[in-house]
């Protein structure tokens, strides 16, 4: 997202206010960041505070750079990453001074510290540091704090923003899904309370296009980066203990043998034939094996409630004809980035 577009949030909250185009990219962004904040710092920062822009755009910049193809490129030839300037250098000067932030934070939290009421996840973290502090194998470290809370935002933030605004992009495409969904939440819902995850068992239409839009959005395609604990076969070849490995999340996502014509939109993939919601054992964007992404429960429960609420609260307008919309990633090396698109939220 362009800098001045963080920097002026008034400019993006007022046309989406008044219905008129906008890009959805900063509120996209600034809730789910508010999610993790709250439950990291036990607090939520206001849109237009400068220290939480700075973190977006930092967490942004990030996420835009190591899906870069010249990201792509190192990680195939690490040996560059020594000897060439380049974006990534930006990205280690990132990762440090939201390390930085979270050392501050943690210090402060130590300072005012009731081991009987913790507020957050750092002050739990604080307190297991305490418990710990005689064990000689020690893992809860101030180090590792910052670490496991940049993680977090990382893991939780972008992430989920992305998948948000690409959920946006692939309604505006497809308004005969949308109608269907805001269909099934007015009769299921309706109008004068809030959704909440009691509704998805009883909402078959809505749960299937929030599983097909991250099916289809394909957001981390090669997982992160995993490392083998033993020595072990695979189809007769030995993989080395300590040997690192990706998943291919695409090759399971994509598997047409369980997902018939998986380059279309289709939330029927997750339908059976009563129109009842069908779970599938290669829906897996979260990752797979025992190093799932730990935060796979929190991010189904902010897809659902959001794009429902979204929904439930606006007519989505695109302002061009939806079979002109592209849905083609603009990068798609560690995650797919949709295009920048604007649309108009329409009160209902």
């Amino acid at each position: 997202m362009p800098a001045e577009d963080i920097r002026h949030p008034e400019k993006q909250s007022n046309s989406s206010k008044r219905g008129l185009p906008c890009d959805p990219t900063f509120i996209l962004g600034c809730a789910p960041c508010n999610v993790i904040c709250s439950i990291i710092f036990q607090n939520r920062f206001d849109y237009k505070d400068p220290v939480f822009l700075d973190l977006m755009e930092r967490l942004n910049e990030i996420l835009r750079i190591l899906s870069s193809p010249w990201v792509q490129v190192c990680n195939n030839f690490p040996a560059l990453f020594d000897y060439l300037p380049g974006s990534h250098n930006k990205v280690l000067k990132n990762v440090a001074n939201l390390k930085s932030f979270v050392l501050e934070k943690a210090m402060e939290h130590k300072a005012s510290l009731d081991i009987n009421n913790p507020r957050d996840y750092i002050d739990c973290f604080l307190i297991r540091m305490e418990q710990e502090k005689q064990n000689q194998q020690l893992e809860f470290t101030l180090e590792n704090l910052t670490t496991t809370v940049f993680d977090l935002f990382g893991a939780g933030t972008e992430t989920m923003s992305t998948t948000l605004r690409y959920g946006l992009l692939l309604l505006l495409k497809h308004p005969e899904v949308t109608a269907k969904v805001q269909e099934e939440i007015d009769r299921v819902i309706g109008r004068h309370r809030s959704p909440c995850m009691q509704d998805r068992s009883h909402m078959p239409y809505t749960d299937a296009v929030v599983h097909e839009i991250q099916r289809y959005i394909d957001l981390v395609p090669s997982s992160l980066p995993h490392m083998v604990t033993h020595d072990i076969e695979l189809r007769n070849y030995i993989i080395p203990k300590g040997t690192g490995v990706l998943v291919s999340l695409t090759s399971v996502l994509y598997d047409d043998k369980v997902f018939p014509n998986p380059e279309m939109f289709d939330p029927g993939h997750f339908l059976d034939d009563s129109g009842n919601f069908k779970k599938s054992d290669h829906f897996m964007p979260f990752s797979a094996g025992k190093r799932i992404c730990a935060g796979e429960s929190l991010a189904r429960m902010e897809v659902f409630l959001f794009l429902t609420v979204i929904l439930q609260k606006f007519t989505l307008k695109s302002v061009v004809d939806p079979k002109d919309i592209d849905t083609t990633p603009i990068a798609n090396g560690f995650a797919s980035v949709p295009p920048p698109y604007k649309l108009c939220f329409i009160p209902l």
